[in-house]
């Protein structure tokens, strides 16, 4: 099959596992090397497929509004590849990140976040979680997220799966088109001084 041999092909060239099946691996060094210098995500999507279901959108709606089709577009290309989720976390305010920032150091439970208020992406209405779900059933942990990873690197979304500080699999954001050859820390300062001037983050 013409397909296969060309996937094959490209993981023998990035020097990773050559099955011919174009997984979580594969797109992900394909988005890295390729697809993430070329895309233009502000103007990938001008329009929701169709609205998602209640849970997801009420945290859609916190998004930006040029974000917003994105999580639908990974909430519907999920369910037309099997996998069921819910977009399960939107923006939060800088308490709700403080909170999460406490939990593992001068709160309960496990760390699940380095970053602070004002600085993390969900504090500018451009990153989300995803949950996967078995019925009605949520799964904190399953293979399904890297294989929504996949998917959402294919939509032009970065994924918290590929980080190395903490994995973030359930996390998804979409990179403004000016902070494309950005670090991190230089963007999140960015999208703090333009949100503090009222200037856009689009």
């Amino acid at each position: 099959m013409k397909t296969e041999a060309m996937i094959r092909a490209v993981q023998q060239k990035l020097g990773i596992e050559v099955d011919g099946k174009a997984g979580p691996q594969t797109w992900g060094a394909i988005y890295q090397t390729i697809v993430r210098p070329r895309a233009t995500p502000s103007v990938a999507f001008t329009g929701p497929r169709d609205q998602a279901n209640a849970r997801s959108e009420r945290m859609i709606a916190t998004l930006l509004p040029h974000v917003r089709p994105y999580a639908r577009a990974l909430y519907f290309k999920a369910r037309d590849n099997g996998i069921a989720i819910n977009i399960i976390s939107g923006t939060r305010t800088h308490a709700e990140q403080d909170a999460l920032y406490a939990q593992g150091r001068t709160t309960g439970g496990e760390i699940v976040t380095n970053a602070r208020g004002g600085y993390s992406n969900h504090n500018f209405g451009i990153a989300f979680d995803i949950g996967v779900f078995s019925g009605n059933r949520y799964l904190p942990e399953s293979p399904l997220y890297k294989a929504v990873g996949a998917l959402g690197m294919e939509l032009g979304l970065e994924w918290g799966g590929n980080w190395t500080s903490i994995v973030d699999q359930p996390h998804f954001q979409l990179r403004p088109a000016w902070a494309s050859a950005m670090r991190d820390s230089a963007m999140l300062a960015e999208l703090r001084r333009r949100t503090k001037l009222g200037e856009s983050i689009a």
